[in-house]
């Protein structure tokens, strides 16, 4: 069960570090559990691994691939192996081991994709990935998922700790806003109604989530009452959630910190075609762009991913 919390102003942890401490509380619960890094370890504080179960900490240097293969390799000796390296590195270079020596031959391997989206900031258009997403819902049996704040990311960490198979999580390593309460519970496959509304259903994930609440709260002193979901498990998509949901509703629109083509907003609109639901629809997410160098902030602002965007989208599709 979760809840949704009253002040969301006030940030959490940094990401990265809730993603290494709740690896080391698996460490302590499951002593196969391993962690694999690509010479990120002060950028992810996965260091904090090192220092507390040194013999079950692999610096894999700048090697993506390998690292991948050699988490492939720890699986098939029992192992669950968490591995991380910015998302593009995760995804597009290391994409011919994650698919054939992880998904196809049926290993397990626990993948953090850092800094997706605009949370890459001044690292630039070269470590920037918009498509990871895309990449990955083509590989069969993938479960990729996109944390909304530490509570959310913390329970995903923990829980991928006890199941096999080749999942993908994307968050910031930086603090984000709050949205759930402590303690909170999920189920992966399933979105979570954060709001109730008549009008608009809006679909989000990951960070965006809480720009979507202000947007909620911004359009519904308009008389504009919106629908929110944050659908944190892109795959499996929640298909009978949208369905019943998107029932009476004047549009849809989907919000996210990736690209339009291949994400979010593609997988609901897959959904609708499958089963020939008609109903006025908008993607909000980057334009068919390449990244580039600024701030979180300016970066978010210069793709069109404010909670702002997102309330003038509504309105025009209104």
């Amino acid at each position: 069960m979760f809840t949704v919390r009253e002040n969301r102003n006030d940030l959490g942890k940094d990401l990265c570090v809730v993603v290494a401490d709740s690896i080391i509380d698996s460490m302590k619960e499951n002593d196969k559990v391993i962690a694999l890094e690509a010479d990120l370890g002060g950028a992810s504080k996965s260091t904090r691994i090192k220092e507390a179960f040194p013999e079950r900490y692999v610096q894999c240097g700048i090697a993506e691939a390998n690292m991948m293969g050699i988490a492939a390799g720890l699986s098939v000796k029992g192992f669950i192996p968490f591995v991380h390296t910015f998302a593009p590195f995760t995804t597009r270079r290391a994409l011919d081991q994650l698919y054939l020596s992880g998904a196809y031959a049926k290993n397990t391997i626990n993948i953090y994709g850092s800094d997706p989206g605009f949370t890459v900031a001044a690292n630039g258009g070269t470590h920037t990935s918009f498509e990871d997403m895309a990449i990955l819902r083509a590989i069969p049996e993938v479960t990729i998922v996109d944390a909304a704040d530490d509570t959310q990311l913390e329970w995903i960490v923990k829980t991928f700790a006890t199941m096999e198979g080749i999942h993908y999580f994307r968050a910031n390593r930086k603090p984000v806003r709050n949205v759930y309460e402590k303690g909170s519970t999920f189920t992966f496959g399933k979105g979570n109604i954060l709001k109730k509304g008549d009008d608009v259903l809006i679909i989000t994930c990951g960070q965006l989530v809480s720009d979507a609440l202000d947007c909620q709260e911004t359009l519904a002193k308009e008389g504009i009452h919106c629908e929110l979901i944050d659908m944190f498990t892109i795959k499996p998509l929640d298909t009978a959630l949208i369905l019943s949901e998107i029932e009476g509703k004047k549009a849809l629109v989907t919000f996210e910190n990736h690209s339009v083509i291949g994400g979010l907003g593609s997988a609901v609109a897959e959904v609708l075609s499958d089963h020939n639901v008609h109903i006025p629809m908008k993607r909000i997410g980057v334009q068919d762009r390449f990244g580039q160098v600024g701030t979180a902030d300016y970066l978010q602002k210069a793709f069109g991913l404010t909670a702002q965007d997102l309330a003038q989208a509504i309105r025009s599709l209104l």
